[in-house]
């Protein structure tokens, strides 16, 4: 029997997870293609995303990224750290001050609970801050099913 994950990926089972456990910082070089291509490839053609000088009109230095980007961008940050076979339950975040081209975007994070939920699903709570070389730009909560 094939399996469509690689050998190369580790995968946590929810017993190895305990709260407080770090969830590592990952980055991710937000350079003005970047950012100007995950817009297109998310057909998100808002124009803050791809005119800079609309952009600066709304006192921004560059084009800046898009909400499915950093959705994308937290969902990786916990399955670079969970493994591939990990599912996003649920996601919740609120952008307080927008990551733009030329910054390199960070997400760090940890644990904060393990538990069973009522209908005994094995489930992870983290808490993550997303930023960049500015600092911390917003919180974000992630609760994810690991496989036993």
């Amino acid at each position: 029997m094939s399996t469509l994950v690689s050998s190369t990926y580790r995968q946590l089972k929810w017993s190895d997870v305990k709260a407080g456990q770090e969830v590592p910082r990952i980055t991710l070089g937000m350079n003005f293609s970047r950012v100007l291509i995950s817009a297109i490839l998310t057909i998100d053609y808002f124009t803050g995303h791809h005119d800079v000088e609309f952009a600066r009109r709304q006192g921004r230095k560059s084009i800046y990224v898009n909400t499915v980007t950093y959705c994308g961008f937290i969902d990786r940050t916990v399955t670079d750290w969970a493994g591939p076979e990990t599912f996003i339950v649920r996601r919740s975040f609120s952008m307080s001050k927008p990551v733009c081209a030329g910054d390199e975007m960070y997400a760090e994070g940890r644990v904060a609970q393990v538990y069973l939920d009522d209908t005994g699903r094995r489930l992870v709570d983290i808490d993550l801050e997303v930023g960049t070389q500015a600092g911390v730009h917003f919180p974000a909560k992630v609760t994810v099913l690991l496989p036993a």
